[in-house]
């Protein structure tokens, strides 16, 4: 029996600077994943995912990623997709380095 689909984001890196990117319903690449489409239909999910690959002059290695709707907008399902939406593993750097300035 085949597994319910789970709903996804597809997601990047910008192909200049190399930040994980997401993709908007209005078809902006976004660096804030609270931002992102989710999609809760598979075939939908297929043809976004087309729709990224060929962008090839803004973003490398678009794939979906699995995640649950949240509160705040789509949340990771997944460890690998968590540590990717805080950004760099060094915390003076990024999306991580946010924090520090803010305080």
């Amino acid at each position: 029996m085949p597994r319910a689909f789970t709903p996804k984001v597809v997601t990047a890196n910008a192909l200049v600077e190399g930040d994980v990117v997401y993709l908007t319903s209005d078809d902006r690449w976004t660096r804030d994943l609270a931002e992102a489409e989710l999609l809760t239909d598979e075939a939908d999910a297929d043809l976004r995912l087309l729709q990224a690959q060929a962008r090839t002059s803004e973003v490398v290695g678009a794939y979906l990623a699995d995640m649950r709707p949240g509160a705040n907008g789509p949340e990771p399902a997944h460890f690998r997709e968590a540590f990717r939406a805080t950004g760099p593993s060094n915390r003076f750097h990024g999306k991580q380095s946010e924090g520090l300035r803010r305080a």
